[in-house]
């Protein structure tokens, strides 16, 4: 019921869904026309990539009448920050491109596309709306480092997810196995280049885009609030 109420109050969650409907539809005239559900996994991620969104609407209605610290919003924000890398690994889904043998590549890219733009919206809207609830609580400089190292993780989860394989739900069902590969990327680091160079590459991207971000709503709020007085 809550959530009933939140879409309909908001215009900006309802857009969300419509941009998702649409690539959902765009896969679906793709599988109906090649007789084949090739990408599959699109639709999965994509809707991984809505589940930090919905994490952040639950932490944010827990921080209206609890301290941070406490346990529910602490569990909201465990799973936000255990899921939002979901969001951004869309992108790396555009590797399957080159393996594409598909007639019409084009509407291939244009539908890969669509889902790497959703989840990254959806990634960058939970980020912003972390970022805004950090900022009425803590310094600027602790809130900047917050975030950076949320893009730091969720690039490094790219990496575990694409080149080992690893899931969110993996810190649940294994999470040993996680901590074991995790380390050894950092006891012979010489042996694993690939998993920083990785890293800094999405977070150069994330962090990028997520300052532009940033910066756009900022300017906008700012005009908007010049603009009523």
């Amino acid at each position: 019921m809550y959530l009933t109420r939140l879409f309909r109050r908001n215009s900006t969650l309802s857009v969300l869904v419509f941009s998702s409907l649409v690539s959902l539809a765009i896969f679906l005239v793709h599988a109906v026309a090649t007789h084949s559900m090739l990408y599959w996994y699109l639709d999965w991620n994509l809707l991984l990539a809505w589940l930090p969104l919905l994490f952040v609407v639950f932490l944010r209605k827990s921080l209206r009448h609890y301290p941070w610290l406490s346990w529910r919003p602490m569990l909201w924000t465990v799973l936000w920050l255990a899921f939002l890398p979901n969001s951004f690994y869309i992108v790396s889904d555009l590797l399957h491109l080159q393996n594409d043998t598909s007639a019409n590549i084009l509407y291939d890219t244009v539908m890969m596309v669509s889902f790497m733009l959703n989840g990254l919206f959806l990634g960058y809207i939970s980020l912003y709306q972390v970022h805004v609830e950090l900022r009425k609580r803590l310094s600027v400089a602790w809130v900047n480092g917050l975030v950076s190292l949320s893009l730091l993780v969720c690039s490094f989860a790219i990496y575990l997810g694409r080149d080992l394989r690893w899931s969110s739900w993996d810190l649940i069902v294994n999470p040993e196995g996680i901590l074991f590969d995790i380390s050894n990327q950092f006891i012979d680091p010489r042996n694993h280049l690939q998993a920083f160079t990785t890293t800094l590459m999405f977070f150069v991207l994330l962090g990028t885009f997520y300052i532009l971000i940033w910066h756009l709503v900022s300017s906008l709020r700012s005009n908007k609030q010049m603009s009523d007085n």
